[in-house]
């Protein structure tokens, strides 16, 4: 088992590229932060106000479920998490992910 997980949220595949690439030459484990509910071209929208990001954007407590539980953390030094930049900030995906785990003791950059 690798020591190191790149844990990352993509909505349009470019942050999945660069984490395969992170997690081969790290030999880390790869996990995808997805969402319950996929993320539409319509919900990516960042110009319509009423479109599913923005709204999530606009609500700090707002967290989507995911689609998959984080894996177990025992056996990760460092975990890597990867994301695309929302209105300056992590997409609320991420937060949801963070608040799930145990990361105590953990390398996280």
């Amino acid at each position: 088992m690798a020591t190191s997980l790149v844990a990352y949220f993509s909505a349009s595949g470019t942050t999945a590229r660069v984490a395969e690439t992170l997690a081969r030459a790290a030999s880390a484990d790869l996990f995808e932060i997805a969402p319950a509910d996929p993320y539409t071209a319509a919900d990516l929208d960042w110009t319509d106000r009423s479109s599913r990001s923005t709204k999530e954007m606009n609500d700090g407590a707002n967290r989507p479920a995911l689609a998959v539980d984080a894996p177990p953390l025992d056996g990760y030094d460092t975990i890597f998490v990867g994301f695309p930049i929302w209105w300056y900030v992590e997409p609320r995906i991420i937060d949801t992910f963070l608040e799930s785990a145990d990361f105590a003791g953990k390398t996280i950059v």
